[in-house]
């Protein structure tokens, strides 16, 4: 026998779809939980696809090409050069008048490590007068810097976790005995 108090009938004027219907309070349930399940459904792949967009970073100062044309040797002095590219990323440690400029591009996908994408190092060296001597972009000619795992030997003992621990137990100070140098009534 069907259980007939889930089932009500509506009358209500509607814009679209004048007069009465019937209702269903078991359906209205299952179209709920329809509507959740697609939206979860719509929502998973916006969510993995954002998680896998690849996030780009550029650090340093990337020149562009004309900006490095803008740069004349011979004509412009180091405010010249400050003024129309900007400062440099280092000066270098034995020559002040030699400035590098130095950037680059990375994207990086996920948990992934960052990919370099594009990189430029541009040298700026100036003259006794202090004008541009020379303006060069270096080659991409980076070489990869092998880790060693080597450990520096250190002298002394290598004690253990328990050993650390239970090490002090028993070597403190009397009490007639008070911090080096002092006695120990006060």
């Amino acid at each position: 026998m069907a259980d007939h108090s889930k089932f009500t009938l509506n009358c209500e004027e509607n814009k679209w779809f004048g007069g009465c219907h019937l209702s269903f309070g078991r359906v209205k349930a299952i179209n709920k939980d329809m509507k959740t399940l697609i939206l979860s459904l719509l929502f998973v792949p916006v969510l993995l696809t954002t998680a896998c967009t690849p996030m780009k970073a550029t650090r340093g100062n990337l020149l562009e090409d004309y900006q490095i044309k803008e740069v004349l040797p011979g004509i412009d002095g180091k405010e010249d050069v400050v003024r129309k590219i900007g400062s440099p990323t280092t000066v270098s440690t034995f020559n002040e008048n030699v400035w590098y400029y130095m950037g680059q591009k990375t994207e990086k996908k996920g948990i992934m490590d960052p990919k370099v994408v594009d990189e430029k190092i541009v040298t700026i060296s100036f003259n006794a007068e202090g004008k541009v001597d020379t303006v060069k972009e270096l080659d991409d000619s980076r070489r990869p810097i092998p880790v060693v795992q080597r450990t520096t030997p250190v002298s002394g003992n290598e004690f253990t976790f328990m050993q650390q621990m239970l090490g002090n137990v028993g070597k403190f100070n009397r009490p007639d005995e008070g911090v080096i140098g002092t006695s120990g009534n006060r």
